[in-house]
């Protein structure tokens, strides 16, 4: 068996520089209401607690569909997830899994919380169930494992994610970011 070269890959400032920084997926609610209002919220980068009130006006006084109402639980922990409130976002995570298991976008953000609160193994096993069921912005799964990867001390696998999401999404300056602080060296 012919020798090839190693392939080593240091990460420079260890220590999860981007941790913090976890990133968040919401779901499109379709039709009107609060729901709809929840959901433009968290597609629209808020975290303020009043879209947080709107988001839970509508889970108790709306008539949602399953996906819909999974939808506003994952959009509500979004708002959360956005004010590091890791805890109360999982538990909007959890009730949209247990609403609709196969939205994968429920996955995604609950492995981003269990990420930002440094439980890598919890946040690795649901980023990658939520590749597996599959979500609109892969992107964020795949920055989200790499997070939980270096978190793990797996290098190399935390690499080639943020090199993953840089390729699904070149624009995105997050995991350009994390990239950045790599040495890649072949031995």
């Amino acid at each position: 068996m012919p020798n090839t070269p190693a392939l080593f890959i240091l990460a420079l400032c260890a220590g999860l520089a981007g941790a913090s920084a976890a990133s968040a997926g919401a779901v499109t609610v379709l039709g009107g209401g609060m729901a709809r209002d929840c959901s433009k919220a968290a597609l629209g980068g808020e975290s303020e607690a009043r879209f947080e009130a709107i988001c839970t006006l509508a889970l108790e006084t709306e008539m949602l569909n399953l996906r819909d109402r999974a939808g506003t639980y994952v959009n509500r922990g979004v708002l959360k997830l956005r004010r590091r409130e890791f805890a109360s976002a999982q538990f909007d995570f959890n009730r949209a899994i247990e609403t609709k298991p196969d939205l994968g976008e429920a996955y995604v953000n609950r492995g981003a919380a269990a990420v930002g609160a440094r439980r890598f193994s919890d946040g690795l096993s649901d980023l990658n169930k939520a590749l597996e069921l599959g979500v609109e912005e892969p992107e964020k799964a795949y920055y989200n494992r790499a997070l939980a990867y270096e978190g793990l001390d797996d290098l190399k696998a935390a690499y080639f994610d943020y090199q993953k999401a840089v390729e699904l999404k070149p624009d995105w300056e997050m995991p350009k970011k994390e990239l950045a602080r790599f040495t890649v060296e072949r031995r």
